[in-house]
């Protein structure tokens, strides 16, 4: 095994190793503070000393582990350069206890022995730890939890939970009462939106500054409307007579029935725009604007003198839609 994989656990928490159980624990305290990853956003240095710190105490506020490492950590340099083949007589070296060395590939492969870990499992130079305690370990103050992957609704002392809402309650905004008091969802938010409220997360157990609560937005689909970015879209049905000679109607918005006039000549499937009648824009004021999609709807009936003018039509007809549709062969 490298020399140059030794970690001098002592050196990280800043003590020797005389240090008592209460200097070991005072240390780790105060560097966890430090490098904790909540008073470093983004600081990679600081983060990989986090972790090493929590190795450290990890080892050393067991006493079983830390006399273990004690016993065997000492000669690491010893084992390395001296020649030794790793295996050990406890009769030439009464302190050693005739471990053998050599069956490790790396420190970090050492360690994992040290504190029962099995080969491959979480807790190497690549482990993360979140932020709840274990106060089994410590009681009154704990110690950190190791793992590798989490689907807790949690980040550090932040907690994040999800709000679904009408597409109206979301337009206009609304209220949502939480366990501290009533929180104003403003107008204009969109599905996955973060409604930040300051103070109602977690307390830290080592900053002891309690966290946030990030609302998350969900919005339940509407019967007529749909939300595109900052655009609203609608289909209104339209008879063929009013797509091809034009028309005025009567289109829904969120503000109530609007006029839209509908020029000649159009299609079925095309849009027209409504200019402002879209979502609100939280950020710059305004709004987006609203497409209303032309869908051409038939009759189910037909009265006498409708039947007879579209006979008239289609007997008088010159148009011919499929005329370019002649040419075309696979």
């Amino acid at each position: 095994m490298p020399t140059t994989d030794y970690k001098d656990y002592y050196s990280v928490l800043s003590l020797t190793k005389n240090s008592s159980a209460d200097e070991i624990k005072k240390a780790y305290r105060r560097l966890a503070r430090k490098y904790h990853p909540d008073m470093n956003p983004g600081n990679k240095a600081a983060e990989t000393r986090f972790k090493e710190v929590n190795e450290a105490y990890e080892v050393l506020s067991d006493p079983e582990k830390r006399q273990k490492y004690d016993r065997f950590g000492q000669y690491w340099h010893q084992a390395g350069n001296s020649g030794w083949s790793g295996t050990t007589n406890s009769a030439n070296n009464p302190d050693v206890g005739g471990f053998d060395f050599s069956q490790f590939a790396s420190f970090d492969e050492f360690i994992n022995s040290l504190l029962g870990r099995a080969p491959g499992s979480p807790g190497g130079a690549g482990r993360s730890y979140s932020y709840r305690t274990n106060q089994s370990k410590s009681p009154g103050y704990g110690g950190f939890e190791d793992f590798t992957s989490s689907s807790s609704s949690h980040s550090g002392s932040n907690l994040e939970t999800k709000v679904t809402l009408t597409l109206s309650e979301a337009f206009h905004g609304t209220q949502r009462r939480i366990s501290g008091g009533e929180v104003s969802i403003p107008p204009g938010v969109k599905p996955g939106s973060k409604i930040r409220i300051r103070g109602q997360g977690q307390v830290d157990p080592y900053t002891q500054q309690r966290g946030d609560l990030y609302l998350i937005v969900d919005i339940q689909p509407h019967s007529f409307f749909k939300l595109d970015g900052d655009n609203l879209t609608c289909e209104i049905p339209v008879t063929p007579d009013e797509l091809v000679l034009g028309a005025s109607i009567q289109v829904p918005t969120p503000d109530g029935m609007v006029k839209m006039n509908i020029p000649p000549g159009l299609r079925s499937g095309q849009s027209l725009r409504l200019k402002g009648k879209g979502w609100p824009k939280p950020k710059g004021g305004g709004r987006g604007d609203q497409f209303v999609k032309l869908l051409v709807v038939p009759p189910d009936e037909l009265s006498a003198i409708e039947r007879e003018y579209y006979q008239k039509i289609a007997a008088n007809r010159t148009f011919n839609p499929r005329s370019s549709l002649s040419s075309i062969s696979l």
